[in-house]
């Protein structure tokens, strides 16, 4: 299978289901950013984690590409109008939500309680949840903003939402685990 099409070319790109849309369209930026989210925890993962943290990383990361392939996918195209799925993809459902929270409440229990806003930094690791929490904003960002024009499965904006929490979280926890001091934000008065 060659790599290049050619088909993008003029600025267009074909979505799951074969429309055609311009490159800056609302849903390519929404899943393109999740793509991005995507190589950002990759990154989490090519530093020094523990097992624990990498198996569910790898986790998360295939549920990016199955959000990724739901948002890539022409909601008219997705559906015949028998009611019927016309197009087989796996879908992000809530249970993938519920293992973000359950993720999140066991790293939360071991860490101290949060007072203040905590600086994104002290550690190459730590900052690399931060910046894949930051662009998991912008996901769901972008994603809310497609929702409002064109409507699809709320699991994925509860999905988001809860990711950038549990990166979030993750930063806190592997800043114990090494030992870093979290920096507050505290407001000059």
């Amino acid at each position: 299978m060659k790599i290049y099409t050619k088909t993008g070319d003029k600025g267009t790109t074909a979505l799951f289901g074969g429309t055609r849309v311009p490159k800056y369209h609302l849903r390519i930026e929404t899943y393109g950013t999740v793509d991005e989210l995507n190589a950002n925890i990759g990154m989490i993962r090519s530093r020094e984690i523990d097992e624990e943290t990498e198996k569910s990383l790898i986790e998360i990361q295939k549920n990016l590409f199955t959000l990724g392939s739901e948002l890539a996918t022409d909601p008219a195209k997705a559906v015949m109008k028998s009611g019927k799925e016309r197009l087989k993809i796996q879908k992000l459902r809530e249970k993938q939500v519920e293992f973000l929270e359950s993720e999140i409440d066991q790293m939360n229990e071991k860490l101290p309680p949060l007072r203040h806003f905590i600086l994104p930094g002290g550690d190459p690791t730590v900052s690399a949840c931060h910046i894949s929490r930051t662009v998991c904003r912008r996901a769901e960002r972008l994603a809310t903003a497609l929702f409002n024009e064109e409507s699809f499965d709320e699991s994925l904006l509860k999905y988001l939402n809860r990711l950038s929490d549990y990166l979030f979280v993750l930063a806190r926890k592997i800043a114990e685990d090494k030992n870093v001091k979290e920096t507050p934000w505290i407001p000059e008065k």
